[in-house]
Formats: C-alpha cells, sequence, structure tokens
C-alpha cells in the first residue's frame, strides 16, 4: 500500500489523465471506469445470450498485476501525456518497490495494487486488447472485459476455439498469458453447464410454463453466498447477544440491501430461488 501522500498524489493525477484516457477507451470494458459497473457488464453478457449465443470462452489472465510490463505502459502513457513530469511521476510509482516484512523488493514488472492509479493503469494497458478486438461480434465473439477477468459470448463452437486462439495470441503480444485453471470454453446448450462471472453465475435455463423454451438466467455464483454466509456471520456473533436487537438488524439490513443491489438482476428473483434452493 502507498503511503498516504503517494495515495494523494496518485488521485490528484487520476482526477487529471483519467478523462484524457477514457475519451479513447474501448466500450468493452467495464472494470473501474466511471458511470460503468459490473452490472452493466452482466447486462452485455445476457444479451448476447438472449441473442441465441450459446457458446462462452471464460478467461482470466494469469498474475496481471504482477507481469504488466513496465517499459510498454510507460510507453503508453507517453502517447496520451506530453508531460515529462507527469510521466516521471508513474515511472516513480512503478520502480517505488513493495515492503515484504523488512525486505525491500523492486520486482522489473508489473504495479502495485493497492495504488489509487493502478485501476487506471490497467485498463491504459488492455485498452490494447479492447482495441485490437474485431467489432465483427458473429466472426470471433463478443467480448465484455472487467479489469482482468473476461468473457466472449459467441454462436459456435468453433467460433469459440478461434475466440480463445485470438485472445492467446492478443495477450502474448502484451507479454502476457491465460490461466490455465481459470480459462475453458462453455457449451450453454448444456443444461447443466453455466460460468461465474464478476459474482454472478450464468446458465440457460427452461421456463417454468413452458420447458421447451429456455432463457439467459443469472444469479449470485456459490462463492458470492459463501462470502455473504461469512459477512452475516460476522455481523452476528455471539459477543453482540446483548445488544440492542435494533443495532444487530440495522447492520444486517444495510449490507443485505448493498447485496442484493449488486448481485440479485433485476427480473430474476424467482429463478435466485429456485436455483438457491437447488445447490443449497
Amino acid at each position: 500500500m502507498p503511503a498516504l501522500r503517494d495515495r494523494v498524489v496518485q488521485a490528484a493525477w487520476k482526477l487529471a489523465c483519467e478523462p484524457v484516457f477514457e475519451a479513447g477507451f474501448a466500450d468493452v470494458s467495464y472494470g473501474f471506469r466511471p458511470r460503468r459497473s459490473a452490472q452493466q457488464a452482466r447486462e452485455r453478457i445476457r444479451t448476447g445470450l438472449r441473442k441465441g449465443r450459446r457458446w462462452v470462452v471464460d478467461a482470466d489472465i494469469k498474475g496481471f498485476f504482477d507481469h504488466l510490463d513496465q517499459r510498454r505502459l510507460l510507453a503508453m502513457v507517453r502517447e496520451r501525456v506530453s508531460d515529462r513530469r507527469v510521466v516521471d511521476l508513474v515511472s516513480g510509482w512503478l520502480r517505488a518497490g513493495v515492503l515484504a516484512g523488512e525486505q525491500l523488493l523492486h520486482p522489473q514488472a508489473g504495479t502495485p495494487q493497492g495504488g489509487v492509479a493502478s485501476p487506471l493503469l490497467a485498463n491504459i494497458y488492455l485498452d490494447r486488447l479492447d482495441q485490437a478486438w474485431p467489432a465483427d461480434h458473429w466472426r470471433l465473439g463478443e467480448l465484455t472485459r472487467y479489469a482482468d477477468d473476461l468473457a466472449i459470448v459467441g454462436a459456435t463452437r468453433q467460433q469459440a476455439e478461434a475466440a480463445l486462439d485470438v485472445l492467446r495470441h492478443l495477450l502474448c503480444g502484451l507479454g502476457l498469458e491465460l490461466a490455465a485453471a481459470k480459462t475453458r470454453i462453455v457449451d450453454l446448450r448444456t443444461p447443466a453447464e453455466g460460468f461465474d462471472f464478476l459474482g454472478y453465475h450464468f446458465r440457460v435455463v427452461p421456463t417454468r410454463r413452458n420447458p421447451r423454451r429456455r432463457f439467459a438466467a443469472c444469479w449470485p455464483s456459490r462463492s458470492a453466498v459463501a462470502a455473504a454466509r461469512d459477512r452475516i456471520r460476522a455481523l452476528t456473533p455471539l459477543e453482540r447477544v446483548g445488544l440492542p436487537t435494533i443495532m444487530v438488524v440495522q447492520d444486517l439490513n444495510r449490507f443485505l440491501r448493498g447485496w442484493g443491489a449488486y448481485c440479485v438482476p433485476r427480473g430474476c428473483a424467482r429463478s435466485v430461488r429456485e436455483e438457491v434452493r437447488l445447490v443449497a
């Protein structure tokens, strides 16, 4: 984590430079951008599934923040920022090092994840991938990126396999690679198949009135539900038994309202109840 003075300077740099870079960012990215959210990324994927696309490349970049090429990143910053003093600030943050215990390390790659400027620097770096992705959705599928998490929705298996090959090639050009354990091709035509993205689980399920008809459903993933349960347990420990009930209820309601607003899509409350009952 950067020192307080560094965080203040990074916040000022972000306020000044973010509009400059934001004007050129592609529409396929949603992570850590103004007026964009995980819910919008979720709806982009659901829209693709509603159009009949049933093959999904669920991908994750291996150690992105640790393997990011600092020289390439600085070159990308220089393309938009001409003030050398501002570029030197970014270079200083990247070279500041990491304190591991009592040892100061100076990695030659990567960017500190705890910095205020790190999300913007990550988007600057991965925008090359976004811009290089073909705009023709029917050739390789529709890309949705949130930070280093990726999902590509396509129409056929051949399209999904081609999209995965192109994705590997583009990432290789940036000095990155996919995490093999977290990258797979999902066939949503299979009833039990689904994939997790940003805390949501996506699956194509039959409707209640007509089992022959299927629709794109979305509900909280198992990991999101497990994390919510852990948070509820933390808010209701035995040590709080003697407190007024209203205090505990207020804390619980505050968390549940926020969790529900993020994790439960509109129009999917019924499918959420059914699927939580099935996987519980």
